[in-house]
């Protein structure tokens, strides 16, 4: 068991970290900028995820700040997913930005920027995730856009600058109906007795949920889902995501993909538990399906039609969240064990997958799926990566992926033939996506070189092999990350 001070300081350091770096960067002579710097936060967000995993599982609750800041098992399974992206994305950065820099699209300036905007990044989706209040919750999730705008449009084209006026506007907006619903639960806390430094607690408001005004509570929660469902990229705003996602730089494209939907998702399991409490199980249900169900419909529909490799990514974003939406919805331990593992694997196999995906766009120079031919022979190290990383995502065995989904199905299938149904209709929307990707993906890999290797080829290749073999032997077994899956998906509600 952690000492009150060392668990406080196991707290902090996830945000502290990042922004220590980002200062760094920011006061670094400009022809110094160098790259191993941006490897340290991942590492000690990784590090500072599995001692408090190994401490919460069996202490509880760890919290700093005056309760301000605190890590239960939620936390650290986050800590842990955040950790392990950002090392993938932040170890193929360097090889990323030397194409940038050599195509003449990126300068020691704009460089420096970039660390410094990933950072801050980095900070603002670990407060999000270790914030015990609801409101710092909402001014985290707020800044991960403020940030993650810039980065978008971090080429400054017509068109990366148009993806980021969009993402804002999009995501403003359902940060915006997040904040309203936010304030109407502070005020039925409060009309039910709750004192206002503890109005917006989530541990308070777990355990006094029963007294919160059932009409308040359900419109508060309808607009906190809508609002952050914004973000994790489900109906009705979900525009924003295949232009941020197929614009921004691939390392960042694998940070928002990879881990950002999961954060935004994080915050609305957090509300989940309030709500039932409040409300009964009825409520989030329905509504979570809903928005599940839809948001796959529409996944796999424009799947099918996608010609940008990018873009394809982009929805099969969409795909994987409407899944860990569907989980929430049946809401049994199965279900939300395995919608947190989902997490896990989405968040390796995705970011693997896009920086692989910024890698073939240097490569070819398009990232239209119809001109890219022979990725195998043209490169193989990287078309191995990125084909595995495919297959990955469409859940094919021994990746996490497949285990997850198929928890999923089972839960679903147990939980009622309300929720049979729903989940045999998901089960083929989701047979149509995998489907396209597949297709897509083999029209990219197979067939001949179309011209000689370019001497651009396969360096830092090594992050994307690390996070498939994780994804790999996350789907094999959990191993000593078993006790903390069960203990996130018991703070989730899952008895």
């Amino acid at each position: 068991m952690l000492h009150p001070s060392e668990g406080s300081a196991l707290v902090i350091t996830p945000v502290a970290a990042p922004l220590v770096v980002a200062a760094a960067y920011a006061l670094m002579p400009r022809r110094c900028a160098a790259a191993w710097p941006a490897l340290v936060p991942p590492g000690t967000i990784l590090l500072c995820g599995s001692l408090l995993a190994a401490d919460v599982v069996g202490a509880g609750p760890v919290s700093a700040c005056a309760g301000l800041l605190r890590a239960d098992a939620l936390t650290a399974w986050m800590l842990l997913v955040i950790g392990a992206v950002a090392l993938i994305a932040c170890g193929s950065a360097p090889t990323y930005l030397a194409g940038e820099r050599a195509a003449g699209r990126a300068s020691e300036r704009t460089l420096r920027h970039y660390h410094v905007l990933v950072q801050a990044f980095l900070a603002a989706m670990c407060l999000a995730v270790v914030t015990a209040n609801l409101g710092v919750l909402w001014v985290a999730v707020e800044a991960t856009t403020i940030v993650t705008a810039f980065l978008v449009g971090h080429r400054r084209t017509r068109t990366s600058v148009e993806a980021a006026w969009k993402y804002v506007v999009i995501c403003s907006a359902g940060i915006a109906l997040a904040f309203l619903g936010t304030v109407l639960i502070y005020y039925a806390a409060r009309q039910a007795g709750i004192a206002e430094a503890q109005a917006l607690s989530w541990p308070t408001l777990v355990a006094r949920a029963g007294g919160l005004d059932p009409a308040v509570t359900r419109l508060g929660i309808t607009l906190v889902v809508l609002g952050f469902g914004a973000k994790a990229g489900l109906i009705p705003l979900h525009a924003w995501l295949p232009d941020a996602h197929s614009q921004a730089p691939a390392p960042v494209s694998a940070l928002m993909s990879g881990v950002l939907l999961s954060v935004a998702f994080a915050a609305i399991l957090r509300y989940r538990v309030i709500a039932d409490a409040a409300l009964g199980a009825g409520f989030t249900r329905v509504l979570l399906a809903g928005m599940a169900l839809l948001t796959l419909a529409l996944a796999a529909g424009l799947l099918l039609a996608q010609r940008d490799h990018k873009r394809m990514l982009a929805y099969s974003s969409m795909e994987h969240m409407s899944l860990i939406a569907l989980a929430a919805a049946i809401g049994s331990p199965l279900a939300l064990s395995a919608a947190l593992l989902h997490i896990a694997g989405h968040g390796l196999a995705k970011s693997a997958a896009f920086c692989g995906a910024g890698r073939i766009l240097q490569l070819t120079g398009t990232a239209r799926i119809g001109r890219v031919r022979g990725l195998l022979a043209r490169a193989p190290a990287l078309g191995g990566a990125f084909g595995f990383a495919v297959v990955a995502l469409t859940a094919f065995p021994p990746f996490s992926l497949f285990a997850s989904e198929l928890g999923i199905a089972r839960a679903g299938f147990a939980a009622g033939t309300g929720l049979a149904w729903a989940t045999s209709g998901a089960l083929l929307l989701v047979v149509a996506a995998c489907a396209a990707l597949a297709a897509r993906t083999a029209r990219m890999l197979l067939g001949p070189a179309p011209s000689r290797p370019s001497g651009l080829a396969e360096p830092g290749i090594w992050p994307l092999v690390l996070g498939l073999v994780a994804c790999a032997a996350l789907g094999i077994t959990t191993g000593p990350l078993t006790g903390l899956l069960h203990a996130a998906a018991k703070t989730l509600g899952g008895h």
